[in-house]
């Protein structure tokens, strides 16, 4: 097949356009930047906010368009530029409504349309991948919707899935602060799962919207699957949701947070999804144990800062904080 990647730099860009190589495909990758395409692909460097991106790729009918564009405006530019047979695009589960229950499937309500071309900034990003679903599907070509859960793995900016393997075999005491929420639900795909199942929804040509990501298991699983990886001897410090407000340690992302955790009710089933039509379609994901791994051994080579976590020295301040108060 001849494959079109809408992107292919990135991290789940650059693993479908691997898996899509190892399956024998033949690749072209159209993204912008500094970063270049795998070897064995054909890279166009074009800005997609440009009328004419799509220009040097529109003369001819592809196999299947992957797009991992959350732009409404570059993915119904793509549809009316592009000749193919199939479309892939990767949404999010950011489209649904309301995340207070565990596992929805795909029938749930969904957050409004995104009005208007270029979304400003994230606070709009589910409304703007639902906008962009409905933008292919108003193609004249049968199509895959992948509502993609987190994704993790090596190659993972965020930190999400690797901080927490990377904090055990990196232990700022003797013990690592986690939040007091065991049984919070989690769930997460490997980048590699999504990647290849991605390559076969478009060799099968499924017409469906489908839930990605992996099974459903409690936080405390998690910390203690992370914790067997490195064989740590660092053990987890539970730490109530109150307290570390009160000492400005947020969750899920961004500084001084911790990772893979809500402390809101109303987005407790966040993580979670409902995969059944995904695996009845071929999805397969990997144990959990065998992405952290991997995610730690991208931590130990990563160059860019970490997007979530705590510092050695925030996690001090919350451990300090603790001691004072139980003194």
């Amino acid at each position: 097949m001849e494959i079109l990647i809408l992107g292919g730099t990135a991290l789940l860009g650059r693993a479908i356009a691997h898996a899509a190589l190892d399956r024998g495909h033949a690749v072209t990758c159209v993204a912008r930047g500094s970063l270049s395409a795998p070897n064995g692909a054909t890279f166009i460097s074009a800005d997609r906010d440009d009328d004419n991106a799509l220009a040097l790729v529109a003369s001819r009918s592809w196999a299947a368009v992957i797009d991992v564009s959350r732009q409404p405006g570059q993915v119904r530019r793509a549809v009316s530029d592009l000749s193919t047979r199939h479309w892939v695009f990767i949404s999010s589960s950011n489209v649904y409504a309301d995340f207070s229950t565990i596992e929805q499937d795909e029938n749930a309500q969904l957050r409004p349309p995104f009005q208007g071309e270029v979304m400003e900034d994230m606070s709009t990003y589910g409304e703007a991948k639902v906008a962009c679903e409905n933008a292919i599907r108003a193609s004249d070509s049968s199509a895959t919707i992948v509502r993609s859960g987190l994704i993790g793995g090596p190659g993972d900016w965020s930190g999400r899935t690797g901080y927490w393997p990377w904090r055990f075999a990196n232990p700022s005491g003797e013990d690592v602060i986690v939040p007091d929420d065991p049984d919070f639900p989690c769930a997460l795909i490997d980048v590699r799962d999504l990647a290849s199942w991605v390559i076969t929804a478009a060799e099968q040509h499924l017409d469906a919207t489908v839930n990605a990501t992996g099974p459903t298991v409690p936080f405390h699983e998690v910390i203690a699957t992370a914790a067997r990886v490195t064989n740590s001897a660092a053990q987890p410090r539970a730490v109530p949701a109150a307290k570390l407000a009160e000492l400005e340690i947020g969750s899920w992302m961004g500084p001084a947070s911790l990772p893979l955790w809500i402390d809101d009710p109303a987005w407790r089933g966040f993580a979670t999804l409902n995969t059944d039509r995904a695996r009845v379609a071929g999805l397969v994901t990997r144990p959990l144990e065998d992405t952290l791994r991997d995610a730690l051994a991208y931590e130990n080579q990563r160059t860019e800062p970490r997007q979530a976590g705590l510092s050695d020295e925030q996690e001090q301040r919350v451990r300090a904080a603790l001691d004072q108060a139980s003194a």
